[in-house]
């Protein structure tokens, strides 16, 4: 009897209405930059703008230094469900999304403003429109900067300067034709790899924006650096389809408003991030050449160039180009 007391007792509660309970719901960010990356601060001040905007019920957590591995590792966990979220830059993207390569052609951009131009425009939403297609939701562009290149042999001041040089590349095709032409022995590697690999002596040099190479610590093994501006890194803040449809038509809003406003965030930090990692550089004993000859670059990839504007088009190149 006293069972059944209990069993009746149960019944009853189960039957009676119950107050609405909190749901937490938590969202991993990959990213392969340090804590003070501008990507990583500018997705720090997305997560609070997540969190104040949906009262604490979703949470943000930003995996930096490659904890969730690197770039490549990170977008595969996109697109298996894996992983949430992502900020990689479009190079290696690019390897799931072919028409982002075209960001990747040298000297396309003028100056931060032109790519902000080019990558909040028609041209740069009508890229994210398409990302499902690959497996992948883009909520906004962003940018690192332009990729400067650092080396421990010797000072690089015109094109001729690199040759024979053993250069850490991106995972990128692009970006191995481009260095390949210019006679360097192009070698991709996952950005967590590259001290060790500067470290050791396996590589001569690598390239990247100058936030990145402080970030990163390459000045403690690296003897110049080179102002070239070489090309412009553009990022994309990406999320699992799957974690997406799990959001609310409300909440993707949310998403997408604080994605923007963090890759707004980001352009400030990286701007600000170029002249003080000059400064960083220096005091690591690291040369900083500014007077390089970026002529010579492109003369020597004349070739080059006119094979990509094939590939690409030279109507596509051309809307880049005439964006103000």
């Amino acid at each position: 009897m006293l069972r059944r007391t209990i069993l009746r007792a149960g019944v009853m509660l189960a039957l009676l209405p119950m107050p609405a309970l909190a749901q937490e719901t938590t969202i991993n960010v990959g990213m392969v930059g340090g804590p003070q990356a501008p990507e990583v601060v500018a997705m720090g001040q997305f997560a609070d703008e997540i969190a104040d905007k949906t009262g604490g019920r979703i949470a943000v957590r930003v995996q930096s230094g490659g904890a969730l591995g690197g770039d490549r590792d990170v977008i595969e966990g996109l697109q298996l469900g894996t992983v949430d979220m992502a900020v990689p830059s479009t190079s290696v993207v690019a390897n799931f999304d072919p028409d982002l390569k075209i960001f990747d052609i040298p000297f396309l951009f003028r100056d931060f403003d032109h790519a902000d131009a080019v990558l909040n425009g028609p041209i740069g939403q009508k890229l994210l429109d398409e990302m499902p297609d690959h497996g992948l939701v883009g909520l906004a562009f962003g940018g690192m900067g332009f990729r400067e290149l650092t080396n421990s042999v010797r000072p690089v001041k015109t094109a001729d300067d690199v040759a024979g040089l053993k250069i850490r590349t991106q995972q990128n095709d692009l970006h191995i034709r481009v260095w390949s032409a210019l006679g360097v022995l192009p070698t991709p590697m996952a950005i967590p790899e590259v001290y060790t690999a500067l470290q050791q002596g396996v590589v001569d040099g690598q390239e990247n924006p100058i936030g990145a190479i402080v970030n990163n610590r390459f000045g403690e093994v690296q003897k110049y650096v080179s102002m070239t501006d070489h090309a412009f890194t553009p990022l994309v803040v990406l999320i699992s389809p799957s974690t997406w449809g799990n959001l609310s038509d409300g909440d993707k809003e949310i998403f997408r408003q604080a994605a923007a406003n963090a890759m707004k965030r980001n352009r400030k930090e990286a701007e600000a991030s170029i002249e003080s990692g000059l400064k960083t550089l220096q005091g690591q004993g690291v040369t900083v050449i500014r007077d390089v000859d970026k002529q010579s670059f492109r003369d020597k990839l004349s070739g080059l160039f006119d094979q990509l504007s094939e590939e690409f088009g030279a109507d596509k190149l051309a809307a880049i180009r005439d964006t103000k």
